[in-house]
């Protein structure tokens, strides 16, 4: 009989191996993850390493990213959620221990109308379940997984929200500029206009020239107001990011902007370490891969020690007085025998589950190689096209000066220093949004590597 039983055991135990199996972390990145293009190096200067004060300079911009980190309504619910997951996994912990409970009662009966009778029993009661197939344990691994995932996500709201207030700050730079620009080409225009009309009055210009230029000015004037409404706007985002009421916010200047030019962009495997988003992802696979495990351990019993101790005054159908101490233990065994469709149903819906959380993994994975790339490239490009329009602004300034001085000599008309005008501050504009377009590839860059996380 022994021989048996120890036979059945074993038998058991060899068919739920399954249920003790480790997750193990994905370490197999593509190394082409960024594209064949980008050059990948492993360096202590991954721009994804850096610390979010060494790369945002301007102390307006610092201030206005610590005043987010600390007001921001999702990033505070963000942390709300880690706190919870935290009780979570406490909780899983716990299911480990006995439990106890005190629970006194008494009563009294009287028989046919016989001295009533007074019963009494003060125990205290105990329970304990036995992980032996990996129940609790799988429970408590998910848990874990969970725990780590809702921090990544706290730390996928944190760089989020840098990068966004890092952009929209550089944004009000960027209009900031234009608007000086199209104040003062608004300011030029209208000098130009009084002196054009000025020598329509003395027979030089004729009307169709001088309402050409008026109009002109009256566009220019438009945009400028176009510009107010455009700084009010990325003013009022600045707010709600910083989870206050819109107001005006002292800034630098989009010229004293400076970052760090000597930087990489790592290995594709440093991603997995470094963006919050892809550690999720794979968290949540960790998280489904236990949960499966747990699913698998449904099919196995339960085991579960039970006891209690105290003082009673009941033995059996006898009253005893005084009480004495009575001690009882029970080991029960439960094995589920009308549920196996369910337990099985159950593991087909955690594999898929799994399988759903690799998928979404993958692709995260793949999402963060593609943002790098883009971020990258739009960098480069940027700074490519920044000495092309420099070029092109002075070569316009020559043009412009050029053809004014020509018109007041009366050899070139009012149309050709309404065209240069225009022009020149068509490209002056395009060049400070370029200039912010290269600010704007690096803040995302810095994002797209995971910078802005806490280490």
């Amino acid at each position: 009989m022994k021989r048996y039983i120890i036979t059945a055991v074993a038998t058991v135990l060899l068919s739920s191996c399954g249920i003790y199996n480790r997750y193990t972390s994905v370490t197999d990145v593509p190394e082409d993850l960024y594209g064949n293009q980008v050059e990948v190096t492993d360096t202590i200067h991954n721009l994804g390493n850096m610390d979010w004060r060494n790369l945002f300079t301007d102390p307006y911009l610092q201030s206005l990213i610590q005043q987010g980190l600390e007001h921001n309504t999702d990033y505070r619910a963000a942390q709300l959620r880690v706190k919870e997951a935290e009780a979570t996994l406490l909780s899983a912990k716990l299911a480990f221990l006995p439990s106890f409970a005190f629970s006194p009662q008494g009563g009294t009966s009287s028989f046919d109308g016989a001295k009533a009778t007074w019963t009494y029993s003060v125990p205290v009661t105990a329970s304990w379940e036995l992980d032996i197939f990996g129940r609790m344990r799988n429970a408590k691994k998910q848990s874990q997984a969970l725990y780590a995932q809702s921090e990544d996500y706290r730390q996928a709201v944190r760089t989020q929200l840098i990068a966004s207030i890092a952009n929209t700050y550089y944004t009000l730079l960027m209009l900031d500029e234009q608007l000086a620009l199209s104040k003062q080409t608004a300011k030029s225009w209208e000098e130009t206009v009084v002196s054009a009309r000025a020598l329509m009055n003395a027979g030089q210009y004729d009307e169709a020239g001088v309402s050409q230029m008026e109009a002109t000015c009256y566009s220019v004037q438009a945009s400028v107001l176009d510009l107010e409404e455009q700084i009010n706007q990325a003013e009022n985002s600045l707010a709600l990011l910083l989870a206050e009421t819109p107001r005006r916010y002292e800034r630098g200047k989009l010229s004293e902007q400076a970052m760090p030019e000597d930087f990489s962009v790592g290995i594709p495997l440093q991603l997995l370490a470094n963006r919050p988003d892809v550690r999720s992802a794979e968290h949540a696979l960790e998280a489904a891969f236990y949960a499966t495990n747990q699913a698998r351990s449904n099919f196995y019993p339960s085991i579960t020690l039970s006891g209690s101790a105290g003082w009673t005054n009941e033995a059996g159908s006898m009253i005893v007085n005084p009480g004495k101490f009575l001690v009882s233990a029970i080991g029960a065994l439960t094995q589920p025998l009308f549920n196996r469709g369910q337990n099985i149903a159950n593991l087909k819906i955690a594999k898929a589950q799994q399988e759903e959380a690799e998928l979404s993994f993958q692709q995260a994975l793949l999402n963060a190689g593609t943002e790098v790339n883009d971020a990258l490239t739009a960098y480069q490009i940027s700074r490519n096209k920044a000495n092309l329009y420099e070029k092109q602004v002075e070569a316009l300034r020559r043009a412009e000066r050029s053809t004014s001085l020509l018109m007041e000599h009366g050899t070139h008309t009012y149309l050709e220093v309404l065209t240069a005008r225009q022009t020149l501050l068509g490209a002056e504009l395009e060049q400070v949004a370029n200039r912010f377009a290269e600010l704007q590839s690096r803040v995302n860059l810095y994002q797209a590597l995971g910078g802005g996380r806490e280490r």
